[in-house]
């Protein structure tokens, strides 16, 4: 292909937004801390400045839809500034599953590959349908979208290693179960309704299906030391691109000290 073609595809492919709206009503994960966002100079010359506009934002990475780095949970591994630019944009696929999960729910391998050809080093972006409770949203909901959205079943993480995947994104508030997070504890009148739940479907208790010495946060204690890191609260255009395979990419900051940066994320399918 030419360069000529190359531009003329390029100009007319679709592009769409994954990413959640930022703002100062964004709730970082619970026990984060919030985006703060003030002007130190403003056009008309007040706060010790003219002919211009200056803010100063304050934040935790952990904001709005942001990739968690390989070093927010493993102390020997990448900062995001030191991950080349390749391993954050390829192919891959967006998966809707909303329709099989509520809250509290499991969502397995074949879950997913029954619905796209998931292939060996995709990125795999899950639309668990969670967005819609994002503060963005008509029906936003915080304590359902952080608390009670679903999570990875006990395979899940090994399938995901066995297929050396990219990275993972999910549209909820991780990629790790609320219930195999600190929630639990934060939560347990929650986790009581999310144990009975398990108790009906599958017949064990928490600590039965997810011992703690394994499961506790396993999506990123396991994961990050082998390059596997994932991208939290996706939303945007997702639904439009469910289902489907697709050139993904992930934009984070450049930043050599950084755990975690928020990012934005698109997702390109050809022209129609």
């Amino acid at each position: 292909m030419t360069t000529t073609k190359f531009l003329q595809l390029m100009q007319s492919a679709r592009i769409y937004d994954l990413t959640q709206p930022l703002s100062i009503h964004t709730p970082p994960w619970p026990s984060y801390m919030p985006m703060g966002l003030q002007y130190f100079k403003r056009i008309a010359g007040a706060h010790m400045g003219q002919g211009a506009n200056g803010q100063i934002m304050t934040t935790s990475n952990h904001v709005g839809t942001h990739m968690d780095g390989e070093i927010h949970f493993h102390a020997s591994g990448r900062a995001i500034g030191q991950v080349p630019l390749e391993e954050w944009i390829g192919p891959g696929v967006v998966v809707d599953i909303s329709d099989d999960v509520e809250d509290y729910s499991l969502y397995s391998p074949d879950m997913i590959t029954s619905r796209v050809d998931v292939q060996k080093g995709d990125i795999l972006i899950i639309n668990t349908g969670y967005h819609r409770y994002a503060w963005d949203q008509r029906g936003s909901d915080e304590i359902r979208y952080f608390v009670k959205h679903p999570g990875p079943d006990p395979d899940f993480h090994k399938w995901a290693l066995r297929m050396k995947l990219k990275w993972i994104g999910v549209d909820c508030g991780s990629a790790d179960h609320p219930m195999n997070t600190i929630i639990k504890d934060w939560h347990p009148g929650l986790f009581a309704k999310a144990e009975a739940k398990l108790r009906k479907d599958y017949g064990k208790s928490w600590d039965e299906m997810f011992p703690p010495e394994t499961y506790y946060q396993v999506m990123h204690l396991k994961l990050f030391p082998k390059k596997l890191v994932h991208a939290e609260n996706l939303g945007g255009e997702i639904d439009k691109v469910s289902n489907q395979r697709c050139w993904i990419g992930c934009f984070p900051l450049r930043g050599i000290e950084l755990e975690s940066s928020m990012c934005r994320i698109i997702a390109m399918l050809p022209p129609k």
